[in-house]
């Protein structure tokens, strides 16, 4: 039974850890940019077009 109570006691601690990692990456602004990762993929294949043709240009 004792080792029931050491498991919950580590899972809160665990919980607890995670929950204040997640509130300082909510406020140093890692979660502010929602749209440009949705449209990055739409964008990617120009550039790469872009520098094939700079490099045949020159």
């Amino acid at each position: 039974m004792e080792v029931v109570y050491i498991t919950i006691g580590v899972s809160v601690i665990v919980a607890i850890l995670f929950f204040i990692a997640f509130i300082k990456s909510v406020k140093s602004g890692q979660y502010e940019d929602t749209y440009t990762p949705s449209v990055r993929m739409l964008f990617d294949d120009e550039l790469v077009s872009e520098k094939k043709e700079k490099e045949q240009i020159k």
